[in-house]
Parts: structure tokens; C-alpha cells; sequence
């Protein structure tokens, strides 16, 4: 049998091959990168006979060979789908909005196996609740989660097993079980963070800077990640202004589409000079912190400051 999943819904697809796995022992399955990994072992993998039980699995992660993108070893795998191993399980997936399905390979899967897209917008409150089946957790302290971890199933599942396994005798879950037992994510303060400094509301920027320094996160840390979103900003408006589209922006700066998404909408409120302004400041800072000449706690708290 064939698989291809693909989507920008990766917890989704992660889920999808779960599934699938859970038909076999773990020395029957065989996962394969096809990012840094070559694509032949993969497929001599899927002709080699398993020693051990009847079926086999082989999962090829990164198969943007099912896209626009070129693969050397396209040849390779179509002429392995002519005549694929009765025994082997292959699944192939793609963290990516589309696929091309004009491609020869495409049309094989679709002829022969099973091709599944995972980009609707799962729900995330619906989500959570559905989690926590069995479980009281009121609709307050469902955003409450939410805001802390953030909207990416994969993080937001792992940290309600976290809560599950502690709350496994009172499946009552309040406030204080989600603030005690979940780790806040950097990356939405990130967010907040920019559009506070840049809207001049120096209060809530630094209000959200000092909640970062109680769990001791790095000022370094913290200007290498502003630093980082307000170069993504600049570069996707330059190639927005160029006629690229939201995909060929993401090829161009090698980041997942939805990254280039959200940057284009932050970006469009901000004029390119303040974008690059902030970046030669952040800069300095990070030069003056590293040679001395600045308290590194002080420093991005003046910066907020004068922004």
C-alpha cells in the first residue's frame, strides 16, 4: 500500500502516520529523512524482505519531490512504484500547502495508493476540549492555555498530557494547574513583543519583557529572535514589492510558508526603514553586550525604551 500526506498541518499528519504504525513492532519500521538521507537507501529498504515479521513499514518524511521542487532520484522511486514490494508499507510525506499533481509521480500515488491533504483549519479550542475528555477545564482556562503554549497541536498536546498525568487522581483543572505545569512559549511574547515596540506601547512590551526575564530567559537570546522576525518582515515585504508570491518568498528565505504569511501581515502596517532600523539597532546592542560595554539585562530594556 502507498501513502502520501501532505499539508501544513503537520501535528495532523504526525497523527495520520500514528495510526498506521501502530500495526507494526518497531524493528518492522524504518523512517527515512529525505531531507539529509538518500532517497535509494530508502527504496532498498522497501525491497528488502523483513526478517522478522510478514509486513513492513517504511516512512519518508521531507518528499518534496511531490511539489515543484526537482529530485535527482525521481527515476528511482517511479520505477520502484511499477513494481512495489507486496510486504512494504510506504508512506511518504510533505509538510506543504500543495502538491503537484501533474507530476508522473503524483499520478502513480493517486492511481495506486491513497493521497490525503491536511490543511483545514483544525479548531484549536475544539481541540483542547476534545483532549481533555474526561476532564473538567473551563472555557476561561482553555484560552488561558492557549495563550500560553500557543496554537501548534503538537506543543499545546504535549503540554495537556503533562497536566493530565498530574491531575490523574482530580480531573478538576484550574487556573493554577496550567500556569504551574506548562512552559510559556517564547515565540508568542516574540510576537507581542514586536508589535508593541513598534507600536510604541512601551508598558506591555515591557511588561512581557519582564515576564521573560522571571523565567530567565537571555536578553541575547531574546535580540537574536526580534532580530530574526524583523528581518523576515523586511525580506518578504522587498520580495512582495517584486511580484513574488507568499511560496516563492518562502523557496526564496528557505522558511515554511506560514511564517512568510504571518510576516507579510505584520509587516504591511511598517514602513521598510523603521524595519531596518530597528535590525541596525538590535545589532549594536548585541555587539555592545558581547564586547562589555553594556549590561546585557539593561540593555533591550533601554531599547524598549527609546523605541
Amino acid at each position: 500500500m502507498l501513502y502520501l500526506f501532505y499539508g501544513t498541518k503537520q501535528f495532523l499528519i504526525k497523527k495520520e502516520v500514528e495510526k498506521i504504525q501502530k500495526s507494526f513492532s518497531s524493528i518492522n519500521i524504518s523512517i527515512y529523512d529525505l531531507d539529509n538521507d538518500l532517497t535509494r537507501d530508502a527504496i532498498e529498504d522497501c525491497q528488502t524482505i523483513s526478517l522478522f515479521e510478514e509486513k513492513k513499514l517504511v516512512i519518508c518524511n521531507n518528499a518534496t519531490m511531490f511539489t515543484g521542487n526537482s529530485n535527482k532520484d525521481l527515476e528511482i522511486i517511479e520505477e520502484y512504484l511499477k513494481n512495489p514490494n507486496p510486504n512494504t508499507i510506504l508512506i511518504f510525506t510533505i509538510n506543504s500547502e500543495k502538491i503537484d499533481e501533474r507530476k508522473k509521480i503524483t499520478k502513480i500515488i493517486k492511481k495506486e495508493g491513497q493521497i490525503t491533504a491536511l490543511n483545514d483549519n483544525t479548531n484549536t479550542i475544539d481541540f483542547v476540549k476534545k483532549e481533555f475528555s474526561g476532564y473538567n477545564i473551563s472555557l476561561n482556562n482553555i484560552h488561558l492555555l492557549i495563550d500560553r503554549v500557543g496554537e501548534n497541536l503538537l506543543i499545546l498536546e504535549n503540554e495537556i498530557n503533562k497536566i493530565k498525568i498530574y491531575k490523574n487522581q482530580d480531573h478538576n483543572i484550574i487556573d493554577q494547574d496550567i500556569i504551574n505545569l506548562t512552559t510559556k512559549t517564547i515565540d508568542i511574547d516574540i510576537f507581542k513583543l514586536i508589535d508593541f515596540i513598534i507600536k510604541q506601547n512601551k508598558n506591555k512590551a515591557l511588561g512581557i519583557y519582564h515576564e521573560m526575564m522571571k523565567i530567565n530567559e537571555e536578553p541575547i537570546k531574546i535580540i537574536i529572535m526580534l532580530a530574526n522576525q524583523f528581518r523576515i518582515m523586511y525580506q518578504s515585504k522587498q520580495l512582495l514589492k517584486k511580484g513574488l508570491s507568499e511560496k516563492d518568498i518562502a523557496n526564496t528565505l528557505k522558511i515554511h510558508p506560514y511564517r512568510v504569511k504571518l510576516a507579510i501581515q505584520n509587516s504591511r502596517n511598517y514602513d521598510s526603514k523603521t524595519l531596518l532600523n530597528y535590525l541596525s539597532e538590535l545589532a549594536d546592542i548585541d555587539i555592545d553586550i558581547k564586547t562589555g560595554k553594556v549590561n546585557k539585562d539593561l540593555a533591550l530594556e533601554l531599547f524598549i525604551l527609546k523605541s
